[in-house]
């Protein structure tokens, strides 16, 4: 599950960007009630994008941002209460780590849903209804 933040260079040290990666990892982790789940968390990647100053915008003008972006299957974060979960606790966690560097409405999060997704992984083009068999502990046919 591709997950993507990007910060304008300089407001966090790459230790702190490094944790909050690792952090929004588990919050949806556990969001998901998928902590333990070893099939998942090694499929949970993505990257850190650090942009220079003045090459991040905010309404057309140079601005500092955070942005946390996700690209998961359907039935991640399928309710309201999670979704909303998701962008309160990831923009705290950035919030926080950021030390008064950034306000809260320079920080964005983003979920994309893949209604009908392909998912590969090990080889495998899994779908939606693949991979939640396996992430329910069932085997899939394929």
């Amino acid at each position: 599950m591709p997950l993507q933040f990007i910060i304008t260079e300089g407001l966090l040290t790459p230790a702190a960007e490094q944790k909050i990666f690792a952090g929004l990892t588990s919050l949806l982790m556990e969001l998901n009630g998928l902590s333990d789940n070893q099939f998942l968390l090694p499929n949970v990647i993505g990257e850190i994008t650090s942009i220079p100053e003045n090459r991040t915008f905010s309404g057309g003008k140079p601005a500092a941002v955070a942005i946390f972006e996700l690209k998961v299957p359907a039935i991640v974060l399928p309710t309201r209460d999670l979704q909303l979960a998701w962008i309160r606790r990831g923009t705290d966690l950035i919030y926080e780590a950021a030390a008064g560097k950034i306000a809260k409405d320079q920080i964005w999060g983003n979920v994309v849903h893949a209604v009908d997704g392909l998912w590969g992984i090990n080889g495998h083009a899994y779908s939606n209804e693949e991979l939640g068999a396996v992430l329910s502990g069932q085997r899939p046919a394929f």
